[in-house]
């Protein structure tokens, strides 16, 4: 399926790759109808279902509720498999089916989408959450805005509602273009206010979610109620990593490798979950503000010549694998106790320690996963 808001274009193969049908579907009531109608002469089937954490999660869920097995094809694999099979990137709903149905049928391991109610309340709050942090900063700027033109010079950068009250307190101006421009700021000092209240709200809410999944996120430094429920939302099951390295590899902390002949060097990789990678970043800007197993870390590699950036991405890489056996040590330990059960120290992991300075971090990105046997862990949920 290559899905779109409000219509669907679908391709119906067999395992050998042949097309069978295909068709395009409204995504209204009467369409979604007619389209499980046409598809129901196909007794055994999966749907394979393009972005399904993105455009493609509303019709996703609704099968899935349906009873019907769904797999999520990632938009670069249906994108290389359109370029692969045409020649070319050309772009149609029908060109996208077909590639979408091609790595639905040639790949393993897609991941399966699963009905979870306890995770898709903890989407909505966290989505809801960066909402409210993207409407603060934009109405701050407009804030800043008008009292450069109502106070010579401006106000400090970081501005809070108090503050912004106090110095708006102290101007009167008397041209009409200026009392306008204090009424508006003072509207929008009001608008912050309530964003502030509804952000702290927000965040207890989220925070009693976290701990009721059983989750330990909260407990790592420099991790909030959005960071932590944003990792328990895009990983969903930690086990579909191999390994740290896949983990990394998947939140852009790996570092990409570019070597030539004799030059061994490494760069940054831009790719990757970037609001992973950004929650990441946030722990590591945290943990560098205070003495902290980080700090000590960060300082040890510049000591060693590694400029500050450099430092920073290793940190990173090092956070990411914490983080990784974090979410493993809580999966062993929930599968034990159910959700909320309390962390014991008889589980153990191939991530490193449970401090920055401990296991390897300056790996690139990891070559294919190996056919080794994992654990026994629960399933995606």
């Amino acid at each position: 399926m290559d899905p779109h808001k409000r219509s669907v274009t679908i391709e119906v193969m067999d395992a050998g790759e042949t097309v069978l049908d295909g068709g395009r579907f409204g995504t209204d009531e009467a369409g979604f109808a007619a389209m499980r109608d046409y598809v129901s002469r196909f007794g055994d089937r999966v749907w394979a279902i393009e972005g399904c954490n993105g455009i493609g999660r509303h019709v996703a869920v609704r099968l899935v509720a349906l009873g019907e097995d769904v797999v999520d094809v990632p938009p670069k694999l249906s994108a290389r498999a359109r370029v692969f099979s045409t020649g070319q990137g050309r772009k149609t709903d029908a060109t996208d089916a077909h590639s979408v149905a091609l790595v639905g049928t040639r790949m393993s391991g897609l991941r399966p989408v699963v009905n979870n109610e306890q995770r898709e309340e903890l989407r909505v709050l966290v989505d809801r959450r960066g909402w409210l942090g993207e409407e603060h900063t934009r109405k701050v700027a407009q804030l800043h805005h008008l009292l450069l033109e109502l106070i010579p010079g401006g106000a400090k950068k970081d501005l809070s509602a108090a503050q912004a009250k106090a110095l708006l307190a102290k101007v009167r101006p008397r041209d009409a273009a200026g009392k306008a421009r204090r009424r508006v700021a003072a509207e929008l000092i009001a608008d912050l206010e309530r964003i502030y209240l509804r952000r702290k709200a927000a965040d207890k809410e989220l925070t009693e979610l976290i701990r009721a999944s059983g989750s330990s996120l909260l407990d790592l430094n420099g991790i909030g109620p959005t960071g932590a429920a944003r990792l328990l939302v895009d990983v969903e099951d930690i086990t579909r990593f191999p390994n740290r390295d896949h983990f990394a590899s998947w939140n852009g902390t790996a570092p990409i490798d570019a070597s030539s002949g004799d030059h061994v060097r490494h760069r940054l990789s831009r790719q990757g979950n970037r609001q992973i990678n950004r929650t990441l970043h946030i722990m590591a800007t945290v943990q560098l503000r205070r003495p902290s197993e980080g700090r000590s870390y960060f300082d040890r590699k510049t000591a060693a010549g590694k400029t500050n950036m450099e430092a920073m991405r290793c940190l990173k890489r090092r956070l990411s694998d914490l983080v990784y056996k974090t979410m493993l040590d809580d999966l062993v330990i929930t599968q034990r106790t159910g959700p909320g059960g309390q962390r014991g120290n008889d589980s153990e992991s191939s991530a490193t320690g449970s401090q920055p300075h401990t296991g390897s971090s300056d790996k690139p990105l990891p070559g294919p996963a190996r056919p080794e046997p994992k654990p026994v862990l629960p399933a995606a949920s």
